[in-house]
């Protein structure tokens, strides 16, 4: 695997996803960096935070990512940024899914780990997208 490669970045992407839909506060703990900062419409969030979100089980109920994108930022260091279409469990009921772009900053530690850094998610407008 070369150092940026999106298959591997987008599965590591994934497996926060994944604990977000089982409640893994350990999956979460271990994939973000401890200076980890999230970029919300909500504000800011740090590792203490987002973790945090899983003291009460999964908050996410299903999603799927697309449009992957990843942009190589130096040595160790590379921007994901993708679609999330996901639903949250409080809203199951109301079929209410929700769309966004995210851009997630990763780190490849000196143990060759990879966490996530930063990341900042912009709702999804359908309409009138510009570039």
């Amino acid at each position: 695997m070369s150092s940026f490669d999106l298959a591997h970045l987008l599965q590591l992407e994934e497996q926060v996803w994944a604990a977000l839909v089982s409640g893994d506060r350990e999956a979460d703990e271990r994939l973000l960096a401890d200076e980890f900062l999230g970029v919300y419409a909500s504000g800011h969030a740090g590792k203490a935070e987002h973790v945090g979100q899983l003291d009460g089980g999964a908050v996410v109920s299903h999603y799927r990512l697309s449009e992957a994108k990843l942009l190589p930022l130096g040595e160790g260091l590379a921007l994901l940024s993708y679609r999330a279409d996901w639903q949250r469990v409080s809203r199951e009921m109301e079929k209410a899914e929700e769309a966004m772009f995210v851009s997630s900053l990763w780190r490849r530690r000196a143990d060759g780990l990879w966490q996530n850094l930063f990341s900042q998610d912009t709702p999804c407008v359908e309409s009138g997208r510009s570039a």
